[in-house]
């Protein structure tokens, strides 16, 4: 009867799925191999990113209406198309803005995140074909409809130089233009400061019209001669070739000596009319490099691709075609990669995962003092595991995050985060194992299935609990919702993840590896050279570092040396710890809660918590410390925006970018690259890639000039900061007329709206200007401290001539 009743309290105590592992040791070390091997698989294949690409659900409309003025494509395009987006029903539109130019108009719909893009773009057509009646019948071109990525910025950017002509520097652009657009990963590269060849036709207007021809002659002639013609087919004997008629131009001179027209059985040929120049057309980008002119490449990556893979492939294609042939060798072409944004990412990702590999051998040091060598090694084992076991649910993740998960800074922040969290359930029923194995007293095998069964529900509850306050932020809504969105994610799947392995790996662990302990249980020291996995260890460690996987192999020699510190260092000091100093700090803890407990002393502890709580809030606010969502620190790139009134000549807006070029330069004279200065490079761009990545606007505009500083990685700075530069630059971007300069630093954290946005709504938008120009020059005049750039998203500097006809007189006229 009491073994009966001895059985049926066993069977109680334990957690079947435990039980059920611990019976099936083999089954669960194969899923231990497989999930190891899966997690470091998609560990390196995962694509790697600085920060998480946000799917931003933001729709543009532009639309080209050639011969108008702002006000013309306000009033007859810009207008009619708000109209009917404003009444897009079935999707929430969060804020719609426009802006008119000179034969231009963009629009920009943004709508509540939780809308997918192809839902918005979709809504956006459907209310653009509404408007098509009330727009006008000759645009220039319709209204084009396309989604607005905000990870669409340059990853890096290659210059092209040399003792070649702009044509020449051109046609070497374009076959590496045409060389990266083939990688999947790249989205398109575009070219910055190249001139582009045009063939002039001057005509000479008075011979023209002796020869009795107008432009309509000229250009019909040089239309129908410049083809190629397909004559169809002809029998040659057996075979049928294929006629073709080849016409087009293939020098000056071919033009010079075209027909126009007969005049009484005498041709009129081109060159009697005209002059045929071949030149480049007027120059529309400018592009420099530490102040000397280039041929630039801006590479832009798709979305969710891997940054450091894409950036490697890139520089790969370069010294490939510069090997083959293909484009001049380094001797003759200098190709410079600046502003390489994945030497950041890759810098700053190794440097997470070392501090990640860190934490998991401090957790481990810790882990022997309370635990013992053997017990904390198992306890070590589910944070890799855990990490790896997480992967496997990662299908779960894209589904809550709502695009696939890549591993970017904030995911493996959540891992390091969770580091010591992840350990808590494993602890738990390790030692609990290890209480009722007492050296050996009870059967490991049961001592492990009884610890399991007796602390599930315990540390179930304590994992839910520390989980609960992170289910909240996946209802984050916004933009900074999408991009904190991974934090949580991670860390459920992660922590929910260590019970499995507390669970369902580590008692087997235990049941497998678990022995004595004490001092009359330890091998000699020495024993260590003589155990085969010490060597296996070893072994595999030089053979990963052979085959270049460093990490692993580092990490595997590692443990190794470990076990040998542990042996001859750590053991005795660990024996001391747990023999000395825990039990007198167990005794001084005892003490103190006898003393806290008596009398009334619990309340005035409790009491105490309660005012305590209150006094470090006001402590806290009397140190007045600024408040950042997202702290930046010393900036690794330096940007100035230069924006000039609208219409500004692309030659004029480079002379102005010039002079503040310049001021850069002053500023960092001692700190350039020739002088082995912290300053990687300074990239000058005029019209196109000028403006600010982050503005809705990315057309090409003349009047816009952009500045870049990239500094050398932190740890090539020697200690300097770079937030100096920062300030000293935006000093002197001063004193230029009609000239709006911006200076700041590259974005930390997702895409947001200004601190402060101050909104001037009315019907009549003339008022409504002056009033907010008064504004601005208010607070420009009044400036509040922290206050780094005051604009309006309202162009107000279009200079425009407006001819006043007197109808009376023109009537009178004729």
């Amino acid at each position: 009867m009491n073994k009966f009743i001895e059985g049926v309290a066993e069977k109680f105590k334990q957690f079947k799925p435990t039980s059920w592992a611990i019976d099936n040791r083999t089954a669960i070390y194969i899923f231990t191999i497989i999930i190891t091997l899966y997690g470091v698989f998609k560990f390196n294949t995962l694509p790697k990113e600085q920060f998480p690409d946000v799917v931003v659900p933001t729709i543009s409309v532009t639309t080209i209406y050639f011969g108008n003025s702002p006000n013309d494509i306000e009033n007859l395009v810009t207008r009619p198309l708000e109209k009917q987006l404003k009444g897009i029903s079935g999707a929430k539109v969060k804020k719609i803005q426009s802006i008119s130019q000179q034969d231009y108009s963009l629009i920009i719909i943004e709508f509540n995140t939780d809308i997918k893009t192809e839902v918005a773009k979709q809504k956006v057509k459907d209310a653009i074909d509404k408007a098509q009646s009330d727009l006008p019948n000759d645009l220039t071109t319709q209204p084009n409809v396309q989604e607005f990525d905000f990870s669409e910025m340059p990853i890096m950017y290659v210059n092209v130089s040399g003792d070649y002509d702009g044509i020449t520097l051109k046609k070497y652009a374009d076959k590496m233009q045409d060389k990266f657009e083939e990688f999947p990963e790249v989205n398109r590269a575009d070219i910055v400061g190249a001139p582009e060849r045009e063939i002039q036709i001057n005509v000479d207007p008075i011979k023209m019209q002796a020869a009795k021809l107008s432009f309509t002659d000229i250009g019909n002639a040089i239309s129908y001669e410049n083809r190629d013609i397909s004559g169809g087919l002809v029998e040659v004997g057996d075979m049928k070739r294929t006629i073709r008629i080849k016409g087009q131009f293939k020098s000056v001179l071919d033009m010079q000596n075209l027909v126009v027209k007969n005049l009484q059985g005498a041709a009129v040929y081109l060159k009697d009319v005209a002059e045929i120049v071949d030149t480049v057309k007027e120059t529309e980008s400018y592009a420099r490099l530490d102040g000397k002119n280039v041929v630039t490449l801006n590479i832009i990556k798709r979305s969710g691709e891997n940054l450091i893979a894409t950036a490697e492939k890139i520089k790969g294609a370069i010294d490939e075609m510069q090997e083959s042939g293909q484009i001049p060798p380094k001797d003759k072409l200098k190709v410079v990669v600046t502003g390489d944004q994945s030497k950041k990412t890759a810098t700053s990702f190794h440097e997470l995962i070392n501090t990640i590999i860190i934490g998991f051998v401090l957790v481990l040091l810790v882990l022997m003092f309370f635990m013992g060598v053997n017990n904390a090694f198992f306890v070590a084992l589910s944070v890799p595991l855990s990490i790896f076991v997480a992967f496997m649910f990662l299908p779960v993740a894209d589904f809550m995050v709502g695009t696939s998960v890549t591993l970017n800074f904030i995911v493996l922040f959540a891992l390091l985060f969770g580091l010591g969290i992840i350990v808590d359930d494993a602890i738990v029923v390790i030692e609990n194992t290890h209480r009722i194995f007492a050296n050996g007293k009870v059967k490991i095998e049961r001592a492990a299935k009884e610890a399991a069964g007796e602390v599930f529900i315990p540390v179930f509850a304590g994992t839910v609990t520390t989980l609960a306050p992170f289910f909240p932020l996946l209802m984050w809504k916004g933009i900074i919702g999408k991009f904190m969105i991974y934090l949580p994610v991670m860390l459920i799947l992660t922590l929910a993840a260590s019970l499995i392995v507390a669970f369902i790996i580590n008692p087997v662990f235990a049941v497998s590896f678990m022995k004595p302990e004490g001092r009359e249980y330890e091998k000699p020291k020495h024993e260590i050279f003589k155990a085969s996995w010490f060597w296996v260890f070893i072994a595999f460690g030089i053979i990963l570092n052979i085959a270049g996987w460093h990490g692993f192999g580092n990490f595997l020699l590692f443990i190794a040396l470990i076990a040998i510190v542990e042996r001859y260092v750590l053991r005795d000091i660990i024996h001391f710890f747990q023999e000395r100093v825990l039990p007198s700090l167990m005794n001084k803890y005892e003490k103190l809660l006898k003393w806290i407990l008596q009398g009334k002393r619990p309340a005035y502890a409790l009491v105490s918590l309660f005012v305590l709580f209150p006094i470090s809030l006001i402590l806290l606010l009397a140190r007045g410390n600024k408040m950042t969502f997202f702290p930046s620190g010393d900036p690794n790139f330096i940007y100035v925006y230069l924006k000039l009134p609208v219409g500004t000549k692309t030659a004029t807006t480079d002379s102005i970018t010039s002079i503040l070029e310049k001021r850069v330069h002053k500023v960092l004279e001692n700190e350039m690259p020739q002088k082995g200065g912290i300053v990687e490079s300074v990239i000058t761009n005029v019209a196109v890639s000028a403006n600010n990545p982050r503005d809705n606007n990315r057309s090409t505009q003349s009047n816009l000039g952009r500045i870049q500083v990239s500094f050398v990685d932190f740890e090539h700075r020697h200690g300097k900061h770079t937030k100096p530069f920062l300030d000293e630059i935006r000093k002197q971007m001063t004193g230029i007329p009609g000239a709006i300069i911006n200076v700041q630093q590259e974005d930390s954290g997702p895409p947001t709206d200004p601190p402060v946005n101050i909104e001037v709504s009315g019907d009549n938008f003339d008022e409504i200007s002056k009033i907010a120009s008064a504004l601005l020059f208010h607070l420009d005049t009044n400036r509040v401290n922290g206050v780094e750039a005051l604009k309006m998203d309202v162009d107000l500097l279009n200079p425009e001539i407006s001819i006043i006809i007197d109808r009376d007189k023109a009537m009178h006229e004729g």
